[in-house]
């Protein structure tokens, strides 16, 4: 099943619902401070541990933690905030039944568990919190959160002031945006995503795995010949600047695109062709010729060193005459910034925009500094385009106009490399013209570009990344 991400008040509401139906506060308190204890067992020696307690509910799963880890053995302490300010957590703190010393610096030596506030923290921490978180972020690899760490709101990934950074977060249920946007995903650590018997829910966010397009992802059969899996074409920039497109080009057919063309202006052909084997070639020199290049095309590939000038703007008006599918990247996206209106009426649902942060800007002027964070960004600008974006970062976020979106959680930093995009641009189309529909496609070949940026490791260059596909699809096809 796709793994959801909630938000503050999704997860709220299936707490309510599961109490609604008759399950007591209280006894999802028990197992969310179980699932904790048994992560903090899994991957801690016995050690002496400090259990830092807040007011409310996040606090009373610390108490829960407490009890579990001194049953085992552990030596522990809880420190606390403030008294329990609920009737769970002032159960969960009688059943602790051990003494709660007030929280003030310095914290003891060993293990600290984060439990002062949630996800649902809505102002900075103050005094004794704050001082207390700053000290856990200086020393991470001591600290374990409960939900997420203190200081961090659940919905937005952005700290507000004094924020604790941990080695372990064990959330409850499903990640919430701060477990999978940065900077938050990075105070997070490692997640763990405990199930305390909630029932699923009807989310339109999820994390970007396999589990949200495999089934669909389109196999060749026995039956299958070069036509039937697909006609993608890329178009190149001059002479000078081919390798970007040539780079798309070869991704498409990695990743299974039956047939690629490189559509190149007269003057690059030579270039093109010193480069190329299994990638077709034909030239053009005005956008008319373009269109008619691409007629029964199924995806096109546009931007990679396309030139930010008059004719790439053509170009792109002829491509969407044709009703191929687009995928705009790079200078297909920029020469559009003093009218981006007009790009959006060229474009349709199955088309898709490949911006990174100033990109992103170019065309959605505002939208990511007004929006709390990037999944809202990245709704509110595929709505407002009528086509799926993709907005690159080492968070990036799929987003289609029917409000759909995923996140990728495998972002490498090795893809931190010239011509990476291109790679990214060409993997989409080459999907897309297999039949995968365009916000899939952009999924799947999100998590596969990084996948294989993962694989290959220090020292990686775009021109890499083609190569490293087959071994990525390879484990694919195995756990289909």
């Amino acid at each position: 099943m796709p793994k959801e991400i909630l938000t503050v008040a999704e997860i709220s509401a299936a707490d309510a619902a599961a109490i609604a139906a008759g399950t007591p506060g209280l006894t999802l308190m028990e197992r969310a401070g179980a699932a904790a204890a048994d992560a903090i067992c899994a991957r801690f020696a016995p050690q002496p541990t400090t259990v830092l307690c807040g007011p409310g509910n996040n606090g009373g799963d610390g108490y829960v933690v407490a009890r579990l880890l001194k049953a085992r053995g552990w030596p522990v302490e809880v420190r606390a905030l403030a008294k329990p300010a609920t009737a769970d957590a002032k159960a969960a703190a009688e059943s602790w039944g051990g003494p709660a010393a007030p929280l003030e610096a310095p914290l003891p030596g060993g293990l600290w568990v984060d439990a002062l506030f949630g996800a649902g923290l809505a102002r900075p921490l103050e005094g004794e919190a704050a001082a207390a978180a700053l000290a856990m972020a200086a020393e991470p690899d001591r600290v374990v959160a409960i939900d997420v760490p203190s200081g961090l709101p659940g919905d937005t990934g952005e700290p507000m002031g004094a924020c604790v950074c941990a080695a372990l977060t064990v959330t409850f249920h499903a990640r919430k945006p701060a477990h999978a946007l940065e900077p938050g995903r990075s105070r997070c650590g490692e997640v763990v995503v405990a199930d305390i018997g909630l029932s699923p829910s009807r989310a339109e966010l999820f994390e970007n795995t396999p589990e949200l397009w495999l089934d669909r992802f389109p196999w060749p059969t026995h039956e299958s010949h070069k036509h039937a899996r697909g006609r993608m074409i890329v178009v190149s920039g001059e002479a000078w600047s081919t390798g970007a497109a040539r780079l798309s080009a070869r991704s498409g057919l990695r990743i299974g695109a039956g047939l690629v063309t490189l559509l190149s202006p007269t003057e690059s052909l030579a270039a093109n062709a010193a480069h190329l084997e299994a990638v077709m070639l034909r030239g053009f020199d005005t956008d008319l010729e373009l269109e008619q290049a691409t007629a029964n095309v199924d995806a096109a590939v546009i931007g990679p060193a396309a030139g930010v000038s008059e004719t790439t703007l053509l170009n792109v008006m002829a491509l969407a005459r044709t009703g191929a599918a687009l995928v705009l990247d790079a200078d297909a996206i920029t020469v559009f910034r003093d009218d981006p209106e007009e790009l959006f009426s060229l474009l349709d649902r199955d088309d898709v925009l490949t911006p990174h942060r100033g990109e992103f800007g170019r065309l959605f002027p505002g939208l990511l500094d007004a929006a709390p964070e990037r999944i809202t960004a990245a709704r509110r600008a595929a709505r407002r385009a009528g086509a799926v974006v993709l907005l690159k970062g080492s968070d990036t976020v799929i987003a289609a106009p029917d409000g759909r979106a995923a996140i990728n959680l495998n972002g490498s930093p090795w893809l931190a490399t010239a011509g990476s995009g291109d790679v990214l641009a060409g993997f989409i189309g080459g999907l897309i013209a297999q039949g995968m529909e365009s916000f899939e496609a952009a999924c799947a070949a999100a998590w596969i570009h990084a996948e294989a940026a993962e694989l290959h490791g220090p020292g990686l260059i775009a021109e890499d990344l083609p190569g490293l596909a087959p071994m990525i699809l390879r484990r694919l096809y195995e756990d289909r």
